[in-house]
């Protein structure tokens, strides 16, 4: 989904589990005392494997404890195909694939316009697409005492990870943390007082400069179509205003460091890891996102962004095995998604070079047919490669439903920068397990999403006259994200096999010794449990 511009530097804006449920955990049981106090789940929001590998020599913080002394998978994915935040953040702790959380996209993530934001009139959000149980349900089904806060710079970072559980859940927005009454009808007393501390104010007037010397940044300075042509340069300098500084935080990696600190109050605060079960700390960081689409994957400013995250959560990592015990806690690390570098910047990166792409033409051939039928041509419409025709639009039955897509299977094949088009259905009848794609598409959807038709663009390809860096295919370059688990039940190591980040939630439950509540997608990776 598109970002927000980022404010420019004058001060102006810029396998199935079996269900089931254990009995509560027993206090004198020796194994229920060696479970971990808080299980903490980390996202990064657009980071790519590769970086964690790249830049691995540059690290000194979270990244480098993780992936050193880790259970690192290598080779893992968000094996759907619309790679966005929304579908990619409800699959984390759910253990399922979009097709079954029913988070398929963006636009139909977390938005609803009947939840009410506690003090802001506007976006309102909350869980109400989702679909099924997370982690957080079932060890609340083991331990009614099991508490968990999200947290995110996004609602849907902070709201999907836990589905539709009524937790602590809180998402930054115009300089504060807020949430929605879906959670509760008023801030508790521990999110005003942080908010009153008017922490992102305090950056304003603040140099964004390298973190390293200027010799361990191979990338160039000087590219025009990072950030639209606009104070592309580094350093650079946040507004003297405030509360311009404050609302744009989360284009600047400072923004990790106020999220951080909001964390730790709430672990503080809400007493998390010191009862008598294990909770849930789940933290979502997006300014790799906002950097990420706004200069790309190859600029100074991503690289930059993502040393400087290793070192904030080496900070977050110190301050909680300090407060609960290191041996008290495990940590997952994953992203939502990675990201596709600009077409203009990869045309010797991809075979054939990759374009910039209109589907107009197969899209008004679809509404054609339907036109021609007599039925509503408005039926049809296209987000995210795939194509959905309305089951209710006037006049839209079986038949020409059929024939629309077929249509727009024909002329989307001729397009030039299209690799794959094809009727959505008969994909499930094809080898799954050695065509990604058709199973990433097939993944993707529950079966009462109208989805007639999907297209693939070639490697590196966008949609349109995008101005920002994007994802969303299903291509490796958008789905290929780490997996690592850390902490006292885990073997350190690289594994490279195959791994799902719908795998996570249900490796979580093993070694906490819970069990899900429904059939799930992912399975237990067991290479990483000791």
């Amino acid at each position: 989904m598109r970002p927000s511009l980022f404010f420019s530097l004058s001060g102006a804006l810029f396998c199935s589990t079996p269900p089931g449920v254990v009995p509560p955990p027993d206090p004198s049981d020796p194994l229920q005392a060696a479970r971990p106090k808080l299980v903490v789940v980390i996202t990064v929001d657009q980071l790519r494997e590769s970086y964690l590998e790249k830049w691995h020599d540059q690290f000194s913080g979270g990244f480098r404890r993780l992936t050193d002394s880790g259970a690192f998978f290598t080779d893992a994915h968000q094996d759907h195909a619309i790679t966005e935040t929304a579908p990619g953040h409800a699959s984390i702790l759910s253990g399922r694939f979009p097709r079954s959380t029913g988070i398929t996209r963006n636009l139909a993530g977390v938005n609803d316009s009947n939840a009410r934001l506690i003090g802001v009139q506007r976006l309102a959000a909350s869980p109400f697409r989702f679909r099924g149980t997370t982690l957080v349900d079932w060890m609340t089904s083991a331990n009614a005492q099991t508490r968990a806060l999200s947290i995110s710079v996004k609602d849907r970072g902070a709201i999907l990870p836990i589905g539709r559980s009524k937790r602590e859940v809180y998402w930054f927005l115009d300089g504060k943390f807020t949430t929605s009454d879906y959670y509760t009808k008023a801030l508790p007393d521990w999110i005003q007082a942080f908010n009153a501390r008017h922490l992102p104010e305090q950056y304003a007037g603040k140099t964004w400069s390298l973190v390293l010397p200027e010799s361990n940044y191979p990338e160039a300075d000087s590219v025009p179509i990072e950030n639209r042509g606009d104070q592309f340069l580094m350093p650079k300098i946040l507004p003297r205003d405030s509360g311009l500084v404050a609302r744009g935080l989360p284009w600047t990696p400072f923004m990790e460091e106020v999220l951080v600190a909001a964390a730790l109050e709430g672990v503080n605060q809400l007493g998390l890891g010191t009862g008598p079960g294990s909770d849930v700390l789940a933290v979502s960081f997006s300014t790799t996102d906002y950097i990420g689409h706004t200069y790309g994957p190859d600029s100074r400013e991503l690289h930059d962004q993502v040393l400087r995250l290793d070192r904030q959560i080496g900070v977050f990592l110190d301050s909680l095995f300090r407060l609960r015990g290191r041996e008290n806690v495990i940590v997952a690390l994953t992203a939502d998604h990675g990201v596709t570098p600009f077409p203009e910047l990869s045309q010797q990166r991809y075979t054939p070079p990759p374009l910039r792409v209109s589907i107009e033409p197969a899209i008004s051939a679809a509404r054609a047919v339907l036109l021609n039928a007599g039925a509503d041509d408005q039926a049809a419409d296209f987000e995210s490669g795939a194509l959905l025709i309305d089951p209710k639009g006037r006049g839209v039955t079986r038949a020409i439903a059929t024939a629309a897509a077929e249509q727009f299977v024909v002329v989307a094949r001729q397009i030039p920068g299209v690799l794959r088009a094809h009727r959505f259905g008969p994909l499930a009848s094809r080898n799954l397990s050695e065509d990604a794609i058709a199973r990433r598409w097939v993944q993707m959807f529950p079966p009462d999403v109208p989805v007639e038709a999907v297209v693939v663009l070639t490697p590196g390809s966008y949609w349109g006259n995008a101005a920002f860096a994007t994802h969303g295919s299903p291509h490796n370059d958008d789905s290929h994200v780490p997996i690592i688990f850390f902490g006292a039940p885990f073997k350190a190591g690289k594994y490279t096999q195959f791994a799902r980040t719908v795998d996570i939630a249900p490796t979580l439950a093993d070694v906490l010794g819970v069990r899900a509540t429904e059939p799930l997608d992912g399975r237990v990776l067991r290479a990483a449990i000791k």
